[in-house]
């Protein structure tokens, strides 16, 4: 089984996937983010949390989210003959679990794969797990997954990577905010067109996710 960094393969298939922190109260919204007096963005972190369990947020998290999958409709999951899919939002990234259902080897075509950045609208390259702030505006090697294994990952718009300084790490701004800024993603869309090779030709797979909720906790 292949396994991207820190994705774990339960409990995938939740009906109401939830965002949550730890205890504290929520402060009044001020619509100002909280800076990072390092790097001036809001909410840096290191690679993406292990989505398993019920906590996605953390630890000082003001908000959380409850999300739903809105294309193709379902509860975070897809499956047509060749590959199934199980999702994972959270606030860090868009986790992901692919299982090639073919005795062939599948490719993930990352290039010509696109994000689409939550609230924005735009769209945007793909970075995952194995993306660093040097492979910006490079070419991404294509994933393999062998017939009949599974791949996992985790995904995020590639504009969002931060300077390391040097250091090797993935530094990326998260996903979606945990601050007061959160109010102002209710409703806001996010989700991928991940491009595929399958049996040589290019398959493309849209997904989209919708924040249905935004909580304080």
């Amino acid at each position: 089984m292949l396994r991207g960094a820190g994705l774990a393969l339960l409990g995938f298939a939740l009906a109401g996937c939830a965002a949550s922190g730890g205890p504290g109260g929520a402060a009044e919204p001020s619509g100002l983010p909280e800076v990072d007096r390092e790097t001036g963005y809001t909410g840096i972190v290191v690679g993406a949390a292990d989505s398993a369990g019920w906590q996605f947020g953390s630890e000082t998290a003001a908000y959380r989210y409850r999300f739903r999958q809105i294309a193709p409709s379902g509860s975070f999951s897809f499956r047509d003959r060749e590959l199934s899919f199980y999702f994972r939002p959270s606030t860090d990234a868009l986790h992901i679990q692919v299982e090639n259902l073919t005795d062939r080897p599948v490719w993930i075509d990352w290039d010509r794969s696109t994000f689409r950045v939550p609230r924005e609208g735009t769209t945007d390259r793909v970075a995952h797990a194995s993306t660093r702030w040097q492979d910006r505006n490079g070419a991404l090697a294509p994933t393999q997954i062998p017939g009949m294994q599974r791949y996992g990952d985790y995904m995020f718009p590639m504009s969002y990577l931060v300077d390391p300084g040097g250091k090797d790490a993935q530094l990326h701004r998260r996903l979606l905010p945990e601050d007061d800024t959160a109010i102002h993603y209710q409703d806001a869309e996010f989700g991928v067109d991940l491009v595929f090779n399958v049996d040589e030709r290019p398959r493309t797979y849209t997904f989209r996710f919708k924040v249905a909720s935004v909580i304080p906790n």
